[in-house]
């Protein structure tokens, strides 16, 4: 034990000195001198020990989230640069940035409901809903964090989008965010946006995996100011990690948010993306943490803008008129919502929680040509580009 407490005392004094390289040179020869007599392998015990006890200190911070992970936290900073782990926490900020970012444009000091559940058969999910505010009439910010085994149909629809699976139940892992925001008033855009995660692992132990996701706004009136700051901000994020991809994600939003029984776009899009799992799962982690940090500040200042716009009970059933058809496309075609119904143990209350509080729907409605309402409709039928881009350079 002497000896060990000489190497303990020679290294903290060697640590202390290092600014100073003329004491350093005489602590190294010291230090020598202990581990020659006390053998190199004692320093190595006394090294690990060290090492071993500053990780057991190291604390996840779940102060810096709406509540605790899904994953143990002990595991997550052990994994931590597994993807899985990276992924669960970046979900985890994003989302409480969000929600704290909404609660800071309410008046009355509303705040998110929080909800964190468990699935028996794998992961869990953290569901944090604002209702009745004063901006926000229903605002909804969800992260899952789901493990299980993909039943054989699943599988073979992933097999016919080019995923090279084994035939069979599968093992999964998927995590990701989701949110959408209804504002109370008409002259605020809804928004919706989804980032994701997903892994899939193959008899032989190889793995599948891929990225998916994007951001869009659904307006009740058209504002062309707004239009293009949502889109510049997403063109410049995506232009940080490929040029091509706003253009190619932008037409793919286009036609993915649209409602073919209207023969309308259900807003004016923004940018989506699915089985992204190129040019290299970090450049793709990347890229989506870009693309989830650009949502506030693509939507934040219309929010601030318009959220004191006057408006009436015209302006306020028309807003209602257009939640029917949000909802009638999240039900018929959103392929997340359809996929999450159908995964064995789901939750319906967080599945649905992107429906608005209040909507409504009307028999053979029809807005007067030259209204403001109408000039809307057009835009929906006929997608604009509302930010510049080279149209030779898009594949």
């Amino acid at each position: 034990m002497r000896i060990i407490s000489k190497v303990v005392h020679s290294l903290r004094k060697f640590k202390s000195m290092r600014s100073n390289p003329f004491a350093c040179r005489g602590a190294q020869t010291q230090l020598h001198g202990v581990l020659t007599g006390a053998g190199i392998g004692i320093f190595i015990s006394v090294t690990l020990a060290q090492m071993s006890a500053k990780d057991k200190r190291r604390k996840l911070n779940t102060s810096l989230y709406m509540a605790p992970p899904i994953t143990d936290a002990d595991h997550l900073l052990t994994a931590e640069n597994d993807m899985k782990t990276k992924m669960e926490l970046l979900i985890m900020k994003i989302q409480a940035d969000f929600c704290h970012a909404l609660e800071a444009e309410e008046y009355g000091g509303q705040k998110f409901k929080v909800d964190r559940w468990l699935r028996t058969e794998g992961g869990g999910g953290i569901t944090c809903v604002l209702q009745d505010g004063e901006v926000f009439e229903k605002a909804g910010v969800n992260i899952s964090v789901v493990t299980g085994h993909l039943p054989p149909s699943a599988v073979q629809q992933m097999r016919t989008r080019g995923k090279k699976l084994s035939e069979g139940e599968r093992p999964f892992f998927a995590a990701g965010v989701s949110a959408v925001i209804h504002p109370r008033n008409p002259m605020v855009p809804t928004i919706h946006f989804n980032y994701r995660y997903f892994e899939v692992t193959n008899n032989d132990g190889s793995k599948q995996w891929w990225f998916g996701g994007g951001t869009d706004l659904t307006p009740y009136y058209l504002n062309e100011e707004d239009a293009i700051h949502f889109h510049k901000t997403l063109k410049n994020a995506c232009d940080e990690y490929d040029i091509l991809y706003y253009p190619k994600f932008k037409k793919w939003c286009d036609d993915y948010f649209r409602i073919e029984h209207r023969n309308e776009c259900r807003g004016l899009g923004g940018i989506f993306f699915d089985d992204l799992d190129s040019p290299s799962q970090e450049n793709a982690y990347k890229f989506v943490s870009a693309c989830a940090c650009a949502v506030i500040p693509s939507y934040l200042p219309l929010v601030r803008r318009h959220k004191n716009d006057e408006y009436g009970d015209r302006e306020r059933q028309w807003q209602l008129l257009r939640r029917g058809r949000y909802v009638e496309f999240n039900l018929i075609y959103d392929r997340g919502t359809k996929f999450g119904l159908y995964t064995p143990g789901a939750r319906y209350e967080s599945i649905l929680m992107s429906l608005p509080l209040t909507a409504r729907w009307e028999y053979m409605h029809t807005p007067p040509e030259n209204s403001k309402e109408n000039k809307l409709i057009e835009v929906l039928q006929n997608p604009k580009d509302w930010v510049p881009f080279d149209p030779v350079r898009v594949s």
